[in-house]
This record gives structure tokens, C-alpha cells and sequence, in this order.
């Protein structure tokens, strides 16, 4: 079998039309098949709230606002199966909620590693913003109904949460540039790690206004669907994961190089 190697990647150039119609294709695909779609949205909303109960059992609360924002790094690796199911819509082939949950067997090792990459991304995020937050705020934490205010109606809090997001959206981005195109195109074609990430990089460089609009729209209605109180992501993250895979196929599915499940 012939792998994918550097040579053969070749980006498309995109516009900003696109990025909606990778929203209406991704819409279209959860509702052919909304049990699976939604059932997966429903796995991850109920997935954050045993995290929660996680830091509140361990007076961890304060941590909740960088892990909800290291869901940005995580996401692309959890939306695996949705883009398993989008690649079969596309082929006409079958599947079963058995195919969607073991999606990961098409490519357990580059996945694995991919999710490596992302996990230390994640860690390196909760770190820093945890030395960010002592730094603040010392080293004893202001009580769970006084974080609003502490957060959002001091200038020390004012100052926290600018530095955070500037940090933040910085390393949001690096994840996001080696992870848009590289995780649906390890789930579908024989690709290693390091090729698939190059992929990526390339096509945040091609492609850099619509990409940066792309990933606007993921960050803003990944937002909307934690502040919806975790319950908006059944909706919103198979959404997003069918939506990535179109974005997927039009950047770089139309290559001619050899596909994989062999």
C-alpha cells in the first residue's frame, strides 16, 4: 500500500463562502442521522458534566474556566466518529453505531499521537493559566459565588482575564493550525502524523483568511454552547464535526492520493 507523503499534498485555495457551506453540509449530515449525530453530542455534554462534578468533589472549581477553554484543544480528537460518519455519507457506505465509537481503529497510532500533541497543548494551557491565576490572586481562592465578581468587576480581575485570553488564543491557534485538516485526514487516507500536521500547516498559510474565519466560528459557537451551560454542545458539536470534515474535503479531499482502510 502507497502512502501519503508531503509531496502529494496540494491545497485548494478557498474563499470565505465556503466556511458557510461547510456549516450547511455539516447540518445536513447530523440530520440523516440524528440518533447517532446527537447521541454523540449528548456523550460529550454529559462527558463536561462528570469533569465538573470531577472539580467540585476535588475543590478544583477554579480550574473550570481553562479546562472549558482546553475543550478547544481536545475537541478536534473527540469529534473522531463524527468524521468517520461524514466520510461514509460522502461514499454511500453503511454503518452502524459500532463503526462511529470504534472510528479510532482506522488510525489508533497517528491518533494517538495526534492526541498526544494536543493533550500536552492542553497541559501546557491549564499550567500556565494556573500560575496566572496564583499570580493574581494568591494562592487561596475567592468563594465560588464571589468568582463573578472577582473576574469580571475589579481591575485585577479585568487584567487576569485579558492576559489569559491573549495567552490562550495564541496557544488555541497553534492547536488549531496543526489540527483543522490533519485529524480528518488521518481518520481517512494513509497519513502519519507528521505529514498530516505539515498539511495543516499549509493550509492555514494557503488559505489564512478563511481558516481564521473557520476557526472563529468553532471558537464563537463552542462558547455559545458552553454557556448554554454544556447543553448546547448536543447540538453544536456534531455541528462542528461534520462541518470540519466538508472543510476537510474541499481543502485537500480531492487529492489523488491513494485512500486507506486496508
Amino acid at each position: 500500500m502507497n502512502a501519503y507523503t508531503i509531496a502529494d499534498i496540494s491545497v485548494r485555495p478557498i474563499r470565505s463562502d465556503n466556511v458557510w457551506q461547510w456549516l450547511s453540509r455539516g447540518w445536513s449530515d447530523m440530520w440523516r442521522r440524528p440518533s447517532l449525530s446527537l447521541g454523540y453530542g449528548l456523550f460529550v455534554t454529559v462527558l463536561s458534566y462528570a469533569l465538573i462534578g470531577c472539580l467540585y468533589y476535588f475543590d478544583l472549581v477554579y480550574l473550570l474556566l481553562p479546562l472549558a477553554a482546553a475543550f478547544m484543544f481536545g475537541g478536534p480528537l473527540l469529534a473522531v466518529g463524527l468524521y468517520e460518519m461524514s466520510r461514509r455519507l460522502d461514499t454511500g457506505e453503511s454503518f452502524s453505531t459500532r463503526d462511529i465509537v470504534g472510528a479510532v481503529r482506522r488510525a489508533p497510532l497517528h491518533l494517538a499521537y495526534m492526541g498526544l500533541m494536543l493533550m500536552l497543548f492542553a497541559l501546557l494551557w491549564i499550567r500556565i493559566a494556573t500560575l496566572m491565576f496564583a499570580l493574581f490572586f494568591g494562592s487561596s481562592m475567592p468563594p465560588l459565588m464571589d468568582i463573578f465578581g472577582s473576574l469580571f468587576l475589579t481591575v485585577q480581575g479585568v487584567v487576569f482575564l485579558s492576559v489569559g485570553t491573549a495567552t490562550g488564543a495564541l496557544l488555541a491557534f497553534a492547536a488549531y493550525s496543526i489540527s483543522v485538516v490533519s485529524i480528518p485526514m488521518i481518520v481517512d487516507r494513509n497519513v502519519d502524523v507528521m505529514t498530516a500536521t505539515i498539511a495543516s500547516l499549509i493550509t492555514i498559510r494557503d488559505n489564512l483568511f478563511p481558516m481564521l474565519l473557520w476557526g472563529w466560528l468553532v471558537a464563537i459557537l463552542t462558547a455559545i454552547a458552553i454557556g448554554m451551560g454544556f447543553i448546547g454542545l448536543i447540538v453544536i458539536f456534531p455541528l462542528i464535526g461534520h462541518a470540519t470534515w466538508h472543510c476537510y474535503r474541499d481543502v485537500l479531499g480531492d487529492s489523488q492520493a491513494p485512500t486507506s482502510n486496508s
